[in-house]
């Protein structure tokens, strides 16, 4: 789940665990007992351990030797391994091999809120039902198929039976958020936590052209079972967003014959817990897991299934999206992937274009019918508030607005040759920079005179409180032309790469998941030395004597300013950014652009 709007009081969801049907199997052929997941053996009542989902992993490659193989590609902060099933009938069961035969990869994950667990449960009968299935046209025989299982390992251990108050079943599962406390799905560009260094690891060498991200929403309680949104749809590659477009509705399409209820966007209410102010379309940060891959070239898809629908009804819905997808990549997988080729291609040519750094909402809006329930929003005793309650007896179609359209808010023009890095913060943006896939090189000379472009923030805003263990910050500022000498050992990042949209994205200061905004920078925006006031005193009185353009520009301020006026450190300020003590690196952003390399 990416967003959340206050679900019904725990009142309504116990009436609502009553209601629900009896589970209906989403498998109907009984596997091999050694194959069988808790879930399913409970009837979609329970979820297992993760020691099941490591047995699950080895009992499948040993089951299909010539089709699947299990692999650990990481290891979390707690110790447990991180596997991945990879399942081809293609022959190629490594990336190398996939490479060599040009083959595309669909990379699905779950559990990267280890709550939200149908992808576990969906994700092992599906690939079942794909290995045991040889037939002349398997789907397995033109694609390969990467599945964690769980990426939160951690997390899907840490075991309650109320972790997901706003969510039906199964009984017991596992907690949101890592053994560090941090959540995998704020985490793609920043890459703090060990096992996001593990995912991109295995992304890289797979390089997927579809990343599968399975999810359960929180929110509000309707009849629609599930919702797949998608990257690149309106921002990344413009020439990628048909082939986006097409994909959804096709897949959606296919659900819709199988009995589902899907959308194509997150139903998140424009104004909290108010069903009346409906929905509107928009593009999700980098920091989630879709729109980061998305900055790659490729597909990304969030399957997001309804958290008030019962367990077994949700693996059944992620099973029929799996398999769906699977019959998808077999048929069109070899086109995407060159469609996405082309856009690498086309990415290297970003130096000088204009690229969307923040998006919003223009001013159309449509009605559409929406299958909900009804509902009454009424005084609450408790909160104060108006409440929302729902009645899942009475269904209903709901007109609500949907603001459908879709434009830049903020832009910035990528530069020619690329940015450099201030040998000072190479190492550690080195290590950032492998991890993300992003091509550099080290300068092996000082440039001691190199003309670049600098950003100069003339108002920065640190965040109140920290958000995933950092102090963000939000600038105001513009890029200029300087000559400054560039030390050995700094990094020049090349525009003219792959990853050219994720480069401006993780190093333009006002990107909102950038370096900077995430606070990796953020000494370079605090004073560090200071002049005393009786010297800053002396000072200003100098210049007033001695230096006319100084005297006319205080004279101007203090008429001009009132609150400057009135403030005494703002007037000796006033001078001491005036004298050569002042720290000209003061609010200097240590990246630079330049237009060609140095």
């Amino acid at each position: 789940m990416r967003t959340q709007t206050r679900v019904p009081t725990l009142l309504l969801c116990l009436l609502i665990v009553a209601a629900c049907c009896a589970p209906v199997r989403a498998h109907a052929v009984a596997p091999d007992a050694a194959l069988a997941t808790v879930a399913e053996q409970s009837k979609f009542l329970r979820t297992g351990r993760y020691e099941e989902a490591q047995r699950l992993c080895d009992a499948y490659a040993h089951a299909w030797q010539d089709a699947a193989r299990c692999t650990e590609f990481g290891r979390t902060p707690e110790g447990r391994p991180m596997v991945a099933l990879i399942a081809s009938r293609s022959g190629a069961l490594t990336p190398d091999e996939a490479r060599r035969r040009n083959l595309p990869v669909m990379l699905m994950q779950g559990g990267i809120h280890a709550g939200e667990i149908d992808g576990k449960d969906a994700g092992f009968l599906a690939v079942r039902e794909l290995l045991q299935d040889r037939g002349a046209v398997a789907p397995l025989k033109s694609f390969v198929l990467v599945f964690v299982p769980v990426f939160n390992v951690d997390g899907h251990e840490r075991v309650g039976r109320w972790n997901r108050p706003n969510q039906v079943g199964p009984e017991e599962m596992g907690w949101r958020t890592t053994g560090q406390n941090l959540n995998l799905n704020r985490d793609y560009m920043k890459a703090d936590a060990p096992e996001m260094h593990a995912m991109l690891r295995l992304l890289n060498a797979w390089d997927p052209v579809l990343y599968v991200d399975l999810h359960v929403t929180d929110g509000a309680n309707f009849q629609h079972d599930v919702s797949n949104t998608i990257d690149p749809l309106y921002a990344g590659d413009p020439q990628l967003h048909p082939t986006a477009k097409a994909l959804v509705a096709e897949l959606n399409s296919r659900l819709a014959a199988m009995g589902s209820h899907p959308l194509d966007f997150y139903p998140n209410f424009v104004s909290d817990d108010d069903p009346a102010s409906g929905f509107a379309l928009s593009v999700s940060s980098p920091r989630f897991s879709t729109a980061y891959w998305s900055l790659h070239n490729r597909f990304g898809l969030l399957v997001e299934t309804h958290s008030w629908k019962d367990y077994a009804t949700r693996v059944k819905v992620t099973h029929n999206v799996i398999v769906t997808l699977a019959s998808m990549m077999a048929k069109e997988g070899s086109h995407w992937r060159a469609q996405t080729r082309e856009a690498d291609t086309r990415a290297q040519a970003l130096g000088g274009q204009s690229v969307g750094l923040g998006f919003d909402n223009g001013p159309h809006v449509k009605t559409i019918d929406f299958l909900g329930y009804a509902y009454t929003r009424e005084p609450s005793a408790v909160s104060g508030a108006l409440a929302t309650r729902y009645d899942p007896k009475k269904p209903e179609v709901w007109h609500v607005p949907l603001r459908d359209d879709v434009i830049v808010k903020t832009s910035v023009q990528a530069p020619r040759g690329g940015y450099v890095v201030t040998a000072a913060n190479a190492a550690w943006m080195a290590e950032k920079l492998s991890l993300h896939g992003v091509h550099f090189e080290k300068l092996a000379t000082q440039a001691s005179d190199a003309q670049v472009e600098t950003f100069r923030a003339t108002r920065v805003a640190y965040s109140q409180g920290t958000f995933e263990g950092h102090t963000t910050l939000t600038f105001e500022g513009a890029w200029g032309q300087e000559r400054r000498s560039l030390p050995a050992g700094s990094l020049f990042v090349p525009i003219a790469q792959p990853n050219a949209r994720l480069v401006v994205a993780l190093l333009e200061p006002q990107g909102e998941d950038s370096f900077a905004a995430w606070g990796f920078f953020n000494t370079a925006f605090e004073a560090k030395e200071y002049m005393e006031p009786y010297v800053a005193e002396q000072v200003g009185a100098d210049m007033l004597a001695h230096d006319p353009e100084a005297a006319t520009a205080f004279k101007k301020r203090l008429a001009d300013d009132p609150a400057f006026a009135a403030s005494p450190s703002a007037r000796l300020e006033f001078f001491y950014r005036r004298h050569p003590s002042w720290d000209e690196r003061l609010n200097l952003y240590p990246v630079y652009r330049v237009a060609a390399v140095p």
